[in-house]
């Protein structure tokens, strides 16, 4: 016997939200007639799908196998109903973008119209968080996708490129006036701002042909944004290693002044995040090309 739409339905938003008292509101069932679906479709498959205690709910292997069939599934029965009613173009969706806060103000919200021209059928929704966040997200299906620098081994993810991410080395020309910065002896004087204690940013010009990896420095500050870092630098707090498009205002007014400028930081890509298993693989691809018509900002 098939398994049921309505069992399929269940599933899929149980294992979107690894809550059932949350998906049972998005479906308008009680916690306990979804369970019950749920274990219907179990008894079929011949296999548990999930994994329930007191504070986790986790796909079990059988769960992740079949959650992309159960979602191509579902997206073809409302392609039926569609195809059926004499409606042309493809079925309304709801996609949620994952971005950290200022990716998300400076580029891709004034992109929203681009995207709801190109894909009208389409409703996107946008996440706020940091990469780790973000990536936790895509994996546990909490968001369809991310956009993030954070690179990736994990063959649980696909991506797809989309902008390159330049980096500087700047710091206030207050602050640089007063207290210089030509030589990794000069370090020992200022405070590095950075993401986390990685030195994420900090790497791209300390890796790069002619960084320096012997510098000191004062003390070390951890930020956890971009913004927060701009506003300490440009306060004179401390100095960091910071995207260029994200501060190039700030250099050409001379509030921030490039530190070492002969030294060219690695460039890094933005990319389009997804997991490896989504049906959706060739909608991420075409949806990249549409952003990368739209420059940063």
């Amino acid at each position: 016997m098939l398994p049921s739409l309505d069992g399929l339905k269940c599933f899929c938003e149980a294992a979107r939200l690894l809550n059932f008292r949350a998906a049972s509101k998005v479906v308008r069932l009680t916690p306990a007639a979804l369970g019950q679906r749920i274990k219907q479709l179990e008894e079929q498959i011949g296999e548990p799908l999930f994994i329930r205690t007191t504070r986790s709910v986790v796909l079990t292997e059988a769960g992740l196998q079949l959650l992309p069939f159960a979602q191509r599934a579902l997206v073809a029965a409302e392609e039926c109903l569609w195809a059926g009613k004499g409606l042309s173009g493809a079925p309304p969706m709801d996609l949620v973008i994952g971005s950290r806060h200022e990716l998300a103000m400076s580029w891709i919200v004034p992109m929203l119209p681009t995207l709801n021209r190109s894909y009208p059928h389409i409703t996107f929704h946008l996440y706020v968080g940091s990469g780790s966040d973000l990536i936790t997200n895509v994996g546990s299906l909490g968001i369809d996708c991310a956009i993030t620098s954070t690179r990736l081994m994990d063959p649980k993810f696909d991506s797809v490129r989309l902008h390159g991410e330049s980096y500087v080395f700047v710091g206030s020309g207050e602050l640089l006036s007063r207290c210089p910065l030509l030589k990794a002896a000069d370090a020992s004087e200022h405070v590095l701002v950075d993401i986390n204690e990685a030195l994420p940013l900090f790497q791209y010009w300390r890796d790069a042909p002619g960084g320096v990896d012997s510098m000191r420095f004062q003390s070390i500050l951890r930020m956890g944004t971009i913004a927060l870092i701009r506003e300490l630098v440009l306060r004179g707090e401390g100095v960091a290693v910071l995207p260029e498009y994200f501060v190039k205002d700030d250099l050409s007014s001379g509030k921030l002044v490039q530190i070492m400028p002969k030294v060219v930081a690695q460039v890094d890509h933005f990319r389009l995040i997804f997991r490896a298993d989504d049906p959706r693989i060739s909608f991420f691809s075409s949806m990249a090309e549409t952003m990368r018509e739209s420059p940063l900002t």
